[in-house]
């Protein structure tokens, strides 16, 4: 039985639709309370037993890489003022996972980012995760795609059911149900038009894939803004092999916009026992309507 030992998470674009934030700062980087996005998906990885994270890095996200590593002097400061508990947090981030990075040269594309680790791959099942989709699960996403490839020994995607009217937004499978919130995948559509949709059942950035992925994205024209799309390749791929949908349990946000990202802060401000009660305060002291006349 082939096991996921690596995952790959794309880090490698601009983040344009969090500007001006983003235009020194990593989106990655960017805090949901006092974590950095990217740890939550790392640690993700890391309790789902993956031994190896390859990161798909640009100009300028050499610091993603320096949050993943040791600190000596940070370490040396927390000792020296007695912060046993920051110290060991500290400590804990440079210990989750083995991490590699590979430069992208120019954003072209989650499929263009997948070859760059093609190398690294080789013949083994891997994991996928799109640091913009935070997903709170108590099981974690990626370990329920995990268990879904073991039982089968097939590609998995995370799927989610959204309203009809944003279904343009998303790239969608048109499912045939197998078992328990899992489907085989008959096509896949990106973004399709309104009415044009042949499910509700959105391709979300969670992925466990099989090295036979690189040879469909070879054969992949580049598609929507000029960009090689992952959900092309997948396409290809369903001609010789069977790709299966898992309807993942957990609640999700897409951390790579604004309203987003500040929902994900709510939720997860809403959950920590330092600002919990100062947050709730100040939200029940809002007056929401006189914001929105």
């Amino acid at each position: 039985m082939l096991n996921v030992r690596k995952a790959i998470i794309p880090a490698g674009g601009f983040g344009t639709r969090l500007l001006p934030a983003t235009k020194v700062v990593p989106k990655e980087l960017l805090p949901v309370v006092d974590k950095p996005l990217i740890q939550f998906i790392v640690e993700e990885i890391a309790e789902s037993g993956i031994e190896e994270v390859i990161l798909i890095t640009g100009r300028e996200k050499g610091s993603i890489e320096d949050h993943f590593d040791s600190f000596t002097e940070l370490e040396l400061f927390l000792d020296k003022k007695n912060k046993p508990e920051l110290l060991q947090m500290i400590r804990s981030i440079s210990g989750m996972v083995r991490i590699v990075s590979v430069r992208q040269a120019y954003p072209m594309g989650l499929g263009h980012a997948l070859l760059c680790a093609r190398s690294l791959i080789r013949d083994e099942p891997f994991a996928v995760l799109l640091p913009d989709d935070l997903i709170v699960a108590s099981r974690p996403c990626i370990g329920q795609l995990i268990d879904v490839f073991q039982a089968y020994q097939k590609p998995v995607i995370a799927v989610q059911a959204v309203p009809q009217e944003s279904v343009m937004h998303y790239g969608i499978i048109k499912p045939l149900e197998i078992g328990t919130r899992l489907h085989e995948i008959k096509d896949m559509v990106e973004k399709p038009a309104f009415g044009l949709a042949p499910s509700n059942l959105a391709i979300i950035g969670r992925y466990i894939l099989t090295p036979d992925i690189f040879a469909a994205l070879d054969k992949t024209e580049p598609g929507a803004g000029g960009e090689v799309q992952l959900t092309d390749g997948l396409r290809k791929l369903l001609d010789t092999v069977s790709i299966l949908g898992l309807e993942y349990e957990g609640k999700r946000f897409d951390a790579g916009t604004k309203a987003g990202l500040i929902q994900a802060n709510l939720y997860m401000g809403l959950q920590h026992p330092d600002i919990a009660d100062d947050l709730k305060t100040f939200i029940r002291s809002l007056d929401v309507d006189g914001f929105m006349k």
